[in-house]
């Protein structure tokens, strides 16, 4: 594959992966308060388990998918499942439909990321993975950073239904460059590996197995915070939605301002390994600080959320970067179980809340002490990395 073709592709896929993100944000942070619409916060994980289950049964046979179909094919049908669901969640009202509608956007997602990770390594080079990870990163983060402050603007009286529609505008473009500019796409000879050889691979490896894990813990942090941090602010802190953009817009510009230098300097100077214990240091810290902060104080909060994605910013970028250059796109079923950690992640972490909050009488408040605290759990899997350097 040439340069030039590799740059084009790279260019395509990394605009794509923005105009993909701002479509995946914009909803949300307000999935959980459109979900408590009709049913319970205390029960609001059990939708997420049940997309999450689903999501996991499909990720299974991803790579017999890409095997048979390719990449771009299955890219194609996947988005356009996800334009169909999200027209309907746009003009449905029916809680019988938008409940199935609901939990199919949630499993639709993860697929399309995996997607565009095939896409992405297919046209990258393991010298440089650290800079393409954190190009990519970076533009898909500076939509997740934009994205609040649209939703606020556009949530007028709880009407999600407009959320939703703007979503289903973004994914046009979405559309247009994959068939535009990634139709020639060339697939890699993708291994045929059963499930159990796969984990087995993974099993044997400490560096996959630890990677695995660290993955993980960042993405339970993401799906306790993606869920109950909107439902706090709003509900018990008594921030308008508005104010709540705002928060969330400053919250995530860490992804934005860091993930490209730390990927170029995963690749010339420091390895993975110390930069990734660093940023579950900060994460579990902040976290557990939330816990203790009450006042109605947008800069406050947007401060210690702030904090808080820093050290999200830190592992997510050294996840990617580490695990990729350990696999490459032929490698397709261990990239599909890495992708797991998001569903696994979320039966795991909304059915902690559900037990924390149902059978402990945990006040909501308190969960983020509980997840700060897990959070340190994950020093353990990045202390036990063999450096890449």
């Amino acid at each position: 594959m040439t340069n030039t073709l590799k740059n084009n592709g790279l260019f395509s896929v990394y605009l794509l992966g923005f105009l993909f993100a701002f479509h995946t944000a914009l909803p949300t942070y307000i999935n959980s308060s459109f979900l408590n619409t009709f049913i319970s916060e205390k029960m609001i994980g059990i939708i997420y388990i049940i997309a999450s289950i689903f999501t996991i049964c499909c990720f299974l046979f991803m790579p017999l998918v890409l095997k048979k179909f390719g990449n771009y094919h299955t890219a194609l049908f996947l988005i356009f499942v996800e334009i169909l669901v999200l027209l309907g969640l746009s003009f449905f009202d029916s809680f019988s439909w938008l409940i199935p509608l609901f939990i199919a956007n949630l499993v639709a997602i993860p697929l399309i990321y995996f997607s565009t990770d095939i896409f992405l390594e297919g046209y990258s080079s393991n010298r440089a993975t650290g800079r393409i990870r954190g190009i990519y990163l970076t533009s898909v983060n500076l939509a997740w950073a934009i994205s609040p402050l649209v939703s606020g603007l556009i949530l007028v009286e709880g009407d999600y239904s407009r959320i939703y529609f703007a979503s289903f505008i973004f994914m046009l473009p979405v559309l247009l460059i994959l068939v535009s500019r990634l139709k020639r796409f060339k697939d890699s000879p993708y291994e045929a590996t059963h499930v159990w050889q796969t984990i087995k691979v993974i099993s044997r490896s400490r560096d996959l197995r630890n990677i695995f894990m660290a993955n993980w813990f960042l993405f339970f942090f993401y799906s306790l915070m993606t869920i109950y941090t909107p439902l706090y602010l709003s509900k018990n802190i008594g921030f308008s939605w508005g104010e709540i953009g705002i928060t969330f817009s400053i919250m995530l510009l860490p992804f934005v301002l860091f993930q490209f230098i730390l990927g170029r300097l995963a690749d010339k100077k420091w390895g993975e390994k110390e930069m990734l214990s660093l940023g579950f240091i900060i994460i579990a810290i902040s976290t557990s600080l939330i816990s203790f902060i009450t006042d109605k104080n947008i800069v406050l909060w947007a401060t210690i959320l702030f904090v808080t994605r820093i050290g999200a910013s830190i592992i997510e970028v050294m996840c990617d970067t580490y695990f990729f250059k350990k696999v490459d796109s032929l490698n397709a079923n261990i990239i599909s179980f890495f992708r797991m950690s998001n569903p696994i992640a979320y039966i795991v972490a909304p059915l902690f809340a559900v037990i924390m909050l149902n059978f402990f009488s945990l006040e909501l408040q308190y969960l983020f002490l509980a997840l700060g605290l897990i959070m340190f759990i994950g020093l353990k899997f990045s202390l036990s990395l063999e450096d890449t350097k």
